[in-house]
């Protein structure tokens, strides 16, 4: 998560809507916060998904060199 934090920032450089009911003549402190909407795994849970996956190695092989043949 990134955040950026900015004190004693002049309210009238905010847009409109950000410094309504504020004077423009004052300053404020901003904090703005990245949101990130991907779903981030820790390599214990990909691994625990890896687990439950009964699989050959031959199997695995033959998907990754022929990944068409399961869509005909």
């Amino acid at each position: 998560m990134n955040r950026i934090g900015k004190e004693r920032y002049p309210a009238a450089k905010l847009p409109d809507d950000l410094w309504e009911g504020i004077d423009p003549g004052e300053t404020v402190t901003v904090t703005v916060v990245a949101e990130t909407s991907r779903v981030r795994r820790s390599k214990r849970g990909l691994f625990g998904v890896a687990r439950t996956r009964v699989t050959s190695v031959q199997d695995a092989v033959a998907r990754i060199r022929h990944p068409g043949d399961e869509w005909n």
